[in-house]
């Protein structure tokens, strides 16, 4: 009888776990990696992060499974210009994408020339010291600190003024949706690729990257402890993402 209660007592307390966890990951904090450049300088591929999921309310996509059983989106909270956020891809509402939010509902978008217009003024950016890529310690990278109308800055990358998404028509973003763009300007298919991404609608936000806290070089996947202590970026745990 005494065996027979520790083993309910042991399956109860791993329900009880399970549940805690779903619950944390379904309304607090849900951790996510980084498998692109798209975000460099900001974000490395092999960065972890907890994205928090109360930041912008909660949609169906907060839930397991994206399962329908929030309508539209409860408890919103408006995104600011510049936070990066996780947001499911419009165009199969299932891949995780991050990008950083830099055009609002019924803001004009546009590229010229690599310059990045919001509502027609320019938005400033100031030349700073060359990346270097991990991988490629040879080869430097023009960096720039880009500064948003709200007084946001961030890092950005610019390998020419001249690419493909350096010239774009004007976006003009519509109600409920918002403009994301890549970091590492000139290697990201973001909301200035419509067929790709294009305009992110509010229910699709997962929540506002706000906690890097791993990182490995890509020498070690997250369960190869025996080495971490080879491969861990270890000025990059637990940073805050600006």
């Amino acid at each position: 009888m005494s065996k027979s209660g520790g083993i309910g007592e042991t399956i109860r307390t791993v329900v009880y776990a399970i549940l805690i966890a779903l619950g944390i990951r379904t309304f607090a904090y849900e951790p996510f990696n980084i498998p692109s450049g798209s975000m460099i300088p900001t974000l490395l591929v092999g960065d972890y992060l907890f994205v928090s999921k109360f930041s912008y309310g909660y949609s169906r996509y907060s839930l397991p499974f994206g399962l329908p059983l929030i309508p539209g989106r409860i408890l919103f909270t408006e995104p600011e210009r510049g936070d990066v956020v996780v947001f499911k891809l419009p165009r199969d509402n299932e891949t995780d994408y991050i990008k950083r939010i830099v055009g609002l509902p019924g803001d004009r978008i546009r590229m010229v020339d690599g310059r990045l217009y919001i509502n027609n003024e320019l938005v400033k950016r100031e030349r700073i010291e060359d990346f270097v890529p991990e991988e490629a310690p040879n080869v430097r990278v023009t960096q720039f600190i880009e500064t948003l109308p709200n007084g946001r800055r961030h890092r950005i990358l610019e390998r020419s003024d001249n690419g493909m998404l350096d010239n774009t028509p004007e976006y003009v973003v519509p109600a409920g949706h918002y403009f994301g763009m890549g970091d590492n300007r000139d290697d990201s298919v973001d909301s200035r690729v419509l067929a790709g991404v294009g305009y992110i609608p509010r229910e699709n936000l997962v929540g506002r990257a706000d906690v890097l806290f791993f990182s490995t070089n890509g020498t070690a996947a997250l369960w190869e402890i025996w080495k971490w202590p080879f491969a861990i970026r270890y000025d990059r745990l637990f940073d805050g993402i600006r």
